[in-house]
């Protein structure tokens, strides 16, 4: 066992953190949509559901080997942030929901983790890291991600962002009966699509060209990818309740915005990166599960920032600043990059009150 260091001072931390962020008055609400019915600019404090396992000093091999040795497929941890909406609303709506809440504990002991948390841990493979160091390592750069580990304390999925009741039951079924060795988790997912007749449509207005490679396009400008699809109610929601948000649209006016068709597996692309490929082999190289997904790209074509998570204004404000302020080359996370932002403003606030 490993100390994790003085727990009640870091609880007093966190939750004086939390108060200053609840003060901070971020971006305007936007109206709910047909996806979502809450704001990501509110500041919620995150309570694990009760039957979250208690592990002060987050023996994760222990409590996988417990779950191993009582039948259970593994072990599902879940990073959050203090003040995540989006981590509230899916603690809430969908670890929330009773049947949910059985299928989880049948098949897995759960825990919960703050991704910015300092405490010593074991991890599920039986090395001592530090949380903050673990959740980097495991690429839990958004909150909430969900990471899945099964025998051995091999991690067998990773999804990020708000995930709701229906398409995490799908996400439970596809862990549990063991579909990744043999398909992609955005592949499962294609086998509950609905085929709707109604066309995703396009922002002509951004479009520019299916050439991505910065050495063949050179330019000032950061690139920015939306990968959207025909019948895609949330690609229409994030066009017309993000997107066309007058200080989102003035932003992505700084960078190359170009729109893709994800399923498109016939039109020839040339990467960031200058290689050849399709819009759909390339949602499947960012091992991306759903629609919208977004990947932003530095002027000379590396890879920056890349999410298939529910992105709303606030995030995607977030998201932009990331890359034009250039935070990566600090080694900073978008999940860092966001929560001092947040602070900055708050205390901004506190000059001119």
């Amino acid at each position: 066992m490993i100390i994790g260091g003085d727990i009640l001072n870091k609880n007093i931390l966190s939750k004086i953190y939390f108060l200053l962020l609840a003060s901070i008055v971020l971006l305007a609400p936007l109206s709910a949509s047909s996806a979502t019915s809450f704001v990501d600019s509110e500041v919620k404090h995150i309570g694990y559901p009760v039957w979250f396992k208690d592990t002060p000093f987050f023996e994760l091999e222990e409590v996988l080997a417990k779950a191993r040795s009582d039948g259970k497929h593994g072990l599902m941890l879940l990073f959050t942030s203090e003040g995540c909406s989006y981590c509230e609303v899916f603690i809430r709506k969908s670890l929330g929901d009773p049947v949910i809440a059985s299928m989880v504990r049948k098949h897995f002991d759960s825990v919960g983790m703050d991704i910015f948390s300092d405490a010593d841990m074991v991890d599920p493979g039986g090395k001592e890291i530090s949380v903050k160091a673990f959740a980097r390592r495991e690429g839990a750069e958004f909150s909430p991600t969900l990471l899945f580990y099964g025998k051995g304390g091999k991690r067998v999925l990773r999804v990020t962002g708000f995930q709701s009741p229906g398409r995490f039951k799908i996400i439970l079924t596809y862990v549990t009966g063991q579909h990744y060795q043999s398909t992609s988790l955005g592949d499962y997912f294609n086998r509950f699509a609905i085929n709707k007749s109604a066309h995703a449509g396009k922002h002509p207005e951004y479009y520019r060209s299916h050439v991505l490679n910065r050495n063949l396009l050179p330019t000032s400008k950061p690139l920015l990818l939306i990968f959207e699809k025909t019948g895609c109610d949330e690609c229409d929601d994030f066009r017309n309740d993000v997107l066309r948000l007058k200080l989102i649209k003035n932003t992505l006016k700084r960078f190359e915005v170009v729109n893709l068709d994800g399923m498109d597996d016939k039109t020839a692309i040339i990467t960031p990166d200058g290689n050849r490929a399709t819009a759909l082999s390339l949602f499947r190289r960012y091992a991306f599960s759903r629609m919208p997904a977004i990947a932003f790209f530095d002027v000379n074509g590396n890879a920056v920032l890349k999410t298939d998570a529910l992105v709303l204004p606030q995030r995607m404000m977030n998201s932009m600043n990331f890359v034009l302020e250039k935070a990566y080359k600090k080694g900073w996370t978008y999940q860092k990059f966001a929560r001092t932002k947040a602070i900055e403003r708050h205390q901004k606030k506190q000059k001119t009150n």
